[in-house]
């Protein structure tokens, strides 16, 4: 009989699982598309905010702006963004997607993204905000644990 575990444990089984999960659904995605999904968020992110800079889509992740440079390296290889001097600012790029990573920006089927708006839908707007809620003071005690 297995036995009961406590609340922490049980909590971090779910949350190893949800990172399984995202972590198949990326290599499913690689596999299908030519880009993983952390790839496919920062291509949806530049879509949603067209000339956005690089250290306004760290900030926006929560990661340092090194891990957003080699992800937009990998992006402008594969010709899905371009990263370009801000006239006003040249100390600043903008991002702008290619016409290739607008496709990709409107892809939704057998995304990640797909499958967790299918799991959103069931559940009601109190449940989402807290877990949502729940799921962001996590995450900001995880950034300052290893900060």
């Amino acid at each position: 009989m297995a036995h009961q575990l406590p609340e922490v444990l049980e909590f971090m089984q779910v949350l190893w699982r949800l990172v399984h999960g995202l972590e198949q659904r990326s290599k499913r995605m690689a596999a299908r598309t030519g880009i993983t999904g952390p790839q496919r968020l920062v291509i949806r992110l530049v879509g949603l905010d067209p000339r956005i800079s690089a250290s306004e889509l760290a900030a926006r992740l929560h990661v340092h702006r090194s891990t957003v440079t080699g992800v937009l390296a990998r992006l402008e290889r594969q010709g899905l963004l371009s990263r370009r001097p801000y006239a006003p600012d040249r100390r600043r790029t903008e991002l702008t997607l290619s016409a290739r990573g607008r496709r990709v920006n409107r892809m939704r089927a057998d995304t990640a993204e797909a499958t967790i708006g299918q799991a959103l839908r069931r559940l009601s707007a109190r449940e989402r905000t807290s877990t949502r809620r729940a799921l962001a003071r996590i995450a900001e005690r995880l950034e300052r644990a290893t900060a």
